[in-house]
């Protein structure tokens, strides 16, 4: 079970290492990062720890204020800390397109590109672009920001001559909570078979085959690389719409869970740590190397779920 699963790894880190532990004495000085989804939770520690690093990190928020506020405690523990805040609604494909724009446009470079943000368990219910909600935020609006950004992070690796890396947070729940199929590309946004939690581990999986087909698109020279990983499952506010499996989260999730430091080591490992300089198309957990699945090593289903994302996103 990986609960029990403590030990160090190959890479000399564990389940239980810290985003601090496993980036210690690593310089991101002249490195820029997004971060989705860092007002809160796992992508806020990330940003704190990568701004600690010396990297400038742009959060990319829904809510602004607690963005603000996510900030401010950054930037008093960390007085020379490089942190701004961009505003970023994943469930709407316009949303998307105004910050790709924007921080295109303020010539900014762009070394890191933290797909973090995400939604878990609620109820059925549509996007802006009448997409089911957990496939439209958990990836949609992700591969929508990694394709407009493409362009910027090969301009910027050619230009400083560092690699630059995509990192996609996914989920262990792409294979313990999915549909039969992977992707219900007829059903996608079907209320009568919906199910919250087949839905997320569905979009969970869209999170490695989209890591995996990207990887394969991109063009061989290009020092970029695209990974995936599951943090972890973590005490966050991610179970709020989950009733009473939100309560036992809050009453005994520390006991059994990882905290939030533990729960962004492996997205910070990811994105910054030497040691997976070249690496792409993989998946980690807990610091780690992983094994994934065969529907996560689909190559077709991958193909066909790049296909099915570019019809959406026009």
């Amino acid at each position: 079970m990986w609960i029990f699963n403590r030990s160090k790894g190959a890479s000399g880190f564990s389940y239980s290492s810290t985003a601090e532990q496993v980036t210690h004495e690593i310089d991101g000085s002249g490195l820029t990062a997004i971060v989705t989804g860092a007002s809160s939770g796992i992508g806020a520690e990330t940003s704190r720890v990568l701004a600690l690093r010396g990297v400038h990190v742009i959060m990319a928020v829904r809510n602004i204020a607690a963005g603000k506020d996510v900030k401010e405690a950054i930037v008093k523990e960390i007085p020379a800390a490089k942190v701004d805040i961009m505003e970023l609604d994943l469930s709407s494909l316009a949303s998307v397109r105004k910050l790709a724009a924007d921080f295109i446009s303020s010539g900014r470079s762009l070394n890191m590109l933290i797909n973090n943000a995400g939604v878990v368990g609620i109820p059925f219910m549509l996007s802006k672009d009448n997409i089911e909600l957990q496939f439209a935020t958990n990836h949609l609006g992700h591969f929508l920001l990694t394709n407009l950004l493409l362009d910027k992070m090969k301009e910027t690796t050619c230009k400083t001559k560092r690699e630059g890396r995509i990192v996609n947070v996914s989920s262990v729940a792409y294979c313990m909570f999915t549909y039969r199929e992977g992707i219900r590309f007829g059903k996608i946004n079907d209320p009568k078979s919906y199910c919250s939690f087949w839905a997320y581990g569905q979009s969970k999986l869209a999170n490695i085959l989209h890591t995996c087909e990207l990887t394969r698109r991109l063009q061989e020279g290009v020092e970029i690389t695209a990974n995936s990983l599951h943090p972890g499952t973590i005490t966050t506010n991610m179970f709020r719409h989950l009733g009473f499996f939100d309560g036992l989260v809050s009453k005994f999730g520390r006991f059994i869970f990882k905290n939030v430091q533990q729960g962004a080591s492996t997205t910070c490992y990811v994105a910054l740590h030497p040691q997976l300089k070249g690496i792409s198309g993989e998946y980690f957990c807990d610091n780690n190397l992983a094994t994934t699945t065969a529907i996560a090593r689909d190559v077709d289903l991958a193909k066909r779920l790049w296909d099915f994302s570019m019809d959406l996103v026009k």
